[in-house]
């Protein structure tokens, strides 16, 4: 080994022994025997105005904080953000062999333990590392990198100009930061929540419900029959063991379920009412008749996180928080529809669109999606032509509408009623060279596409190609023989979309536990989603692998383009790549 891997090797040790120090001897999470943390006394516009700081790098004067770096050079702060590197939770993390240590509230105001505390010799007592930080020694080390201690930090660590106001508005955030667990954790339980309309699918709901019944009593039986068993300390590292945290084989679980009643603008109130009742740590799965979005608007005023509801009109946003989706649903499938006309030779000089609405949200959002997309790539905007409530796009609209428009691509945003139209367009010099509707909202009714227009049909299909999947790929799975039983004690009927709904769910309690385990005893909402962000490639029902990244909040991005083959047997044969660009 040569001095230069020799060396490499050694600062990786150093910096994973660091690590593993701190989570092991840092003081303990709120509620444990550790110190208080400095308590803030700033009001709520003090703490949102260090809060902007912290995660945005924006000064109280709406003025970008900076930072010096060598040579005497200035950056913007928003570089450096304190929340690029600490992460929103404040909790920091190990990157790419480099330590970046937690900063909230609880760690900075007590002492950092020193590496080998608890490895001593007999009667050696060793220093910590460095005192609790107070309000001046933490502004000391914001300007300047110096530490309680008199070291000079890395230089990775930037050095702020930040003002007196703004540095002490700064701590007062800083102090109140993850220095207490998030609501819906107590010593003994974590509270969870999951979404229902009165109006929703009975069959889709009382699948989800009995799926999420059914978890919490196998988890909550296994966590009660370690409490329980004989042996003491060793059953207890028996139980820690199986369950790789602690927390989790100390704490049960608990799902409530939310009914939300009456028209979705009133929504809100009661969704607030539910949570000051039994405030929750996070909301699971869910399911309401139409748009996602009164619950979204609920958990982002309330920095509840809410992962993987099941619904097909979420908001789109590129900078909201707090809900993880499984995919952008049918804005994902109009967005795929334009990258992927837009790589073709005729519309790269210009070919004319038509998009046909249909009047339901579902197809609102299909053209939303292509239009907006469609834009973006530099083309000229589409003419789009809205249907009446009621109003389906017969032979006699298309015989008007195509030779007064004369598109290169028609895009048919509407459910299968539409189908039966499409057989004017039999003959291809009458026709568009491409029709595009969506396989989502055509569902099974995609294998009716009359089969003389199948030539020139494209579907957007957003479902993976699995060989575990139902013909067509539509996601349906097995379900295991414990999760049935419990489908009929609930007395939901066996139909496939209560078999999709078990089996997301499913796989959602199984990433949920996945999550809670990384968290390692930190309950902070923010820190849920921050290791969900880091979450490896998963395999996922319906969208097969999902991911999220960084600040990514659709874990499924892609979607097909397809075509049906001919014959009384048709499959569905590819036309893109999952991620079409």
């Amino acid at each position: 080994m040569n001095n230069s891997t020799q060396n490499s090797y050694a600062n990786l040790l150093a910096s994973i022994l660091i690590f593993c120090a701190a989570l092991v001897f840092s003081p303990g999470p709120a509620g444990s025997a550790a110190a208080e943390p400095a308590s803030s006394a700033a009001s709520p516009e003090a703490l949102r105005l260090g809060e902007r700081i912290y995660r945005e790098g924006i000064l109280s004067s709406g003025d970008l904080l900076r930072a010096s770096v060598k040579e005497g050079l200035s950056v913007p702060g928003t570089t450096f953000a304190c929340a690029s590197c600490h992460l929103r939770s404040g909790l920091g993390a190990l990157e790419e062999n480099v330590y970046i240590p937690p900063i909230n509230g609880q760690k900075l105001f007590n002492p950092l333990p020193n590496l080998y505390k608890g490895f001593e010799q007999s009667g050696l007592s060793l220093p910590p590392l460095r005192p609790a930080y107070g309000e001046e020694s933490l502004i000391r080390v914001l300007r300047s990198g110096v530490d309680p201690n008199g070291r000079l930090l890395s230089e990775a660590m930037p050095r702020y100009l930040i003002e007196e106001r703004d540095a002490r508005l700064l701590v007062d955030y800083l102090k109140s930061l993850s220095s207490r667990f998030s609501p819906g954790v107590s010593d003994t339980t974590i509270r969870f929540a999951t979404v229902i309309s009165e109006d929703a699918d009975p069959v889709k709901s009382g699948a989800m419900l009995a799926s999420f019944d059914n978890f919490v009593k196998m988890q909550n039986s296994q966590i009660r029959s370690f409490r329980n068993q004989q042996g003491g300390a060793k059953a207890r590292l028996m139980a820690e063991n199986m369950f790789a945290s602690r927390e989790l084989a100390t704490r049960i679980i608990s799902i409530s379920h939310w009914k939300l009643k009456g028209p979705a603008e009133t929504w809100r109130s009661q969704l607030e009412e539910y949570n000051r009742k039994e405030p929750v740590f996070a909301l699971l799965g869910g399911i309401v008749s139409g748009p996602w979005k009164p619950v979204h608007e609920f958990c982002e005023q309330n920095m509840i996180p809410c992962l993987f509801p099941n619904t097909d009109l979420p908001v789109i946003s590129d900078s909201d928080w707090y809900t993880l989706y499984l995919s952008k649903g049918y804005y994902q499938e109009g967005e795929s529809a334009a990258r992927y006309l837009n790589g073709i030779e005729a519309f790269q000089k210009g070919g004319w669109v038509v998009q046909v609405v249909g009047a339901s949200v579902e197809a609102e959002t299909l053209a939303t999606g292509f239009r907006q997309t469609w834009q973006e790539l530099g083309q000229q905007p589409p003419v789009t032509v809205q249907l009446p409530p009621g109003k389906v796009p017969d032979r006699d609209f298309l015989q008007q509408l195509l030779p007064r428009e004369k598109p290169v691509a028609l895009l048919v945003w509407d459910d299968a009623g539409a189908l039966p139209a499409l057989e004017l367009l039999q003959r291809p010099e009458e026709r568009p060279e491409a029709i595009f509707l969506s396989g989502r909202y055509l569902a099974e009714r995609i294998w009716n596409l009359p089969e003389p227009i199948r030539d020139a049909a494209y579907l957007t299909y957003p479902f993976a190609f699995s060989p575990y999947a139902a013909r067509g790929g539509m996601g349906k799975q097995k379900v295991q023989g414990d999760l049935q039983k419990s489908l009929r004690q609930a007395d939901t009927p066996l139909r496939d979309e209560a078999l999709k709904i078990a089996t997301l769910t499913n796989s959602l309690t199984q990433q949920f536990t996945s999550l809670l385990m990384e968290l390692k005893g930190n309950y902070y909402r923010d820190t849920l989603l921050e290791v969900a962000g880091m979450m490896p490639v998963q395999q996922y029902p319906l969208y097969g692998r999902i991911s999220f990244g960084t600040g990514q909040h659709y874990a499924a991005r892609g979607c097909f383009i397809v075509q049906l083959s001919h014959g009384g047997n048709p499959e569905l044969v590819k036309k893109s790549s999952w991620e079409i660009q």
